[in-house]
């Protein structure tokens, strides 16, 4: 049965007509006028950082095809239609198979494929300092090797476009030139490395930041450290975990005050987000806790936080019911800049119908590709 939708784009707040026969897009355009109930239209969600989501971690071997689509459901659900799985540091051997297992899964499966523009490598050439690796491991942390990369690069099928490093080691700069010449996006993360190491970063083609704020000494210089020396380049993007929990308010206004609209949304999210509240055995942490709301903390310690457990859409949803930004602005944060930066083409045919309800994101439904492939009932 065919249907006709009036909506509002809420980065460009233009006035859309979408015309829908049995779950396809038939027609989308311009008009005049709405006289309907304020439906609103975003482009799909591009999360750059997803390590899990489901009850499925991308960083167990092996990921099975029925699990890696059950993920992306429920992705889909919350408007992501694309994103970065994000391998760890770990063994060489373990990370080439890791990749081997999602590179294989885009070959088999085009739906799948479709969805992942890409993988996200976060480490092993981090900071060996212990406050700056937090739960990655430092029996594998190393100094970034190259030939080592293009080996995990291969395995890959090519599908590395982001790499999170530290620059503190001395061999970083040649690293981060091999990268830019093959167009893989430097991310510094998980450093103590110096405003000299950090520029030098930058000059060699780095420019972004992982989750800036987070994966950082709890006691930094008052004047100079790394999290400043970071806000204070312009050439850096920061990806921000705009959870409710990974940073404060102040610091995301600060962040977004500083950066304006260069800045982007990322989840970090790990297999616990979208799963129901409880108690959990992690393979990094131990026993977990994942509350109401998406907390996730040590049991040992319930200060203490054991990742990500939201969707982009609930990062996107904090921002925009706190007043920290515009729904336009905090949308474009999670969609138009994330796909800038990677430089991934956007598409007319993947976007999101919502309402406003309670000052809060609710999703209608979710077209991938011209399909209505999700409408909340």
């Amino acid at each position: 049965m065919k249907e006709m939708i009036n909506c509002i784009d809420c980065i460009s707040n233009e006035l859309i007509q979408i015309v829908v026969d049995d779950n396809l897009l038939v027609s989308k355009k311009n008009i005049e006028t709405n006289d309907n109930e304020t439906i609103f239209l975003g482009p799909g969600f591009l999360d750059l950082q997803i390590n899990g989501f489901s009850g499925v971690d991308f960083n167990t071997f092996p990921i099975l095809e029925d699990d890696f689509l059950n993920v992306i459901n429920n992705l889909a659900k919350a408007g992501v239609l694309s994103f970065f799985p994000t391998v760890i540091t770990n063994s060489d051997s373990n990370i080439i198979n890791l990749l081997k297992n999602i590179n294989e899964l885009c070959l088999k499966n085009p739906l799948i494929n479709s969805y992942i523009n890409g993988i996200h490598l976060e480490g092993p050439f981090i900071s060996p300092v212990k406050e700056a690796s937090g739960a990655h491991s430092k029996d594998y942390i190393k100094a970034p090797d190259w030939e080592l990369f293009k080996v995990f690069q291969e395995a890959s099928g090519n599908r590395i476009k982001i790499i999170t490093l530290s620059p503190e080691w001395d061999n970083s700069i040649d690293f981060i030139k091999k990268c830019a010449v093959d167009n893989i996006v430097v991310s510094i993360g998980h450093t103590v490395a110096s405003n000299e190491q950090i520029k030098a970063a930058v000059n060699a083609g780095a420019t972004m930041s992982t989750h800036l704020g987070n994966g950082a000494p709890l006691s930094l210089h008052r004047n100079s450290n790394i999290i400043f020396d970071q806000l204070a380049n312009t050439e850096l993007t920061p990806s921000i975990i705009a959870d409710g929990f990974h940073l404060p308010d102040n610091f995301l206004k600060i962040v977004l005050k500083v950066k304006k609209n260069k800045v982007i949304l990322v989840s970090d999210s790990t297999m616990f987000a979208g799963m129901e509240t409880g108690v959990y055995q992690s393979h990094i942490g131990g026993k977990v806790t994942l509350e109401k709301g998406g907390r996730l903390s040590m049991c040992s310690n319930k200060n203490m936080l054991a990742g990500s457990a939201v969707s982009l859409l609930d990062c996107v949803n904090k921002l925009f019911s706190s007043n920290m930004l515009s729904l336009s602005e905090a949308w474009s944060l999670a969609s138009i800049q994330p796909k800038k930066l990677v430089n991934i083409r956007d598409t007319d045919n993947d976007f999101v119908l919502f309402k406003l309800k309670n000052n809060s994101i609710s999703i209608l439904s979710v077209f991938k590709s011209g399909k209505q492939i999700f409408i909340n009932n």
